[in-house]
């Protein structure tokens, strides 16, 4: 796999309006935003992406998918990773035996969804 060079993110403030005309214009052009945002930015042929290249059919394995979404449906993951965030931010969330479970089980469900999502769309990742 080839390895990417390390990025720097960098973010300004826009109207609604331009955010709407730079979008337009990168999607005019079939690239992602930042990528179009580069290309003006730094005036350079080299910075311009190639066109995003999109399967027809990107899942592999419709069953799959199905059972990965129907597990994040049924899970309340994004509802208790809030509260434990937001409990890990003013320092009340209290580490205990019964604490330290509760993760553990949500990590095994995240881990279970993400091999579906990565089998139902036949992508390779390194172990």
């Amino acid at each position: 796999m080839e390895r990417v060079p390390p990025t720097k993110h960098i973010s300004f403030r826009v109207t609604f309006a331009e955010a709407a005309h730079i979008k337009a214009k990168a999607e005019a052009a079939s690239i992602p935003v930042s990528d179009h945002i580069r290309s003006r930015m730094l005036d350079d042929e080299n910075a311009r992406a190639t066109p995003r290249r999109r399967s027809k059919n990107p899942v592999k394995d419709h069953k799959a998918l199905a059972q990965a979404i129907g597990l994040l449906g049924q899970s309340r993951i994004s509802s208790n990773l809030n509260q434990l965030a937001r409990a890990a931010n003013t320092g009340s969330l209290p580490v205990t035996p019964d604490t330290e479970a509760a993760l553990l089980e949500a990590l095994d469900e995240i881990h279970e969804i993400r091999r579906l999502l990565i089998a139902a769309l036949n992508l390779e990742v390194e172990p």
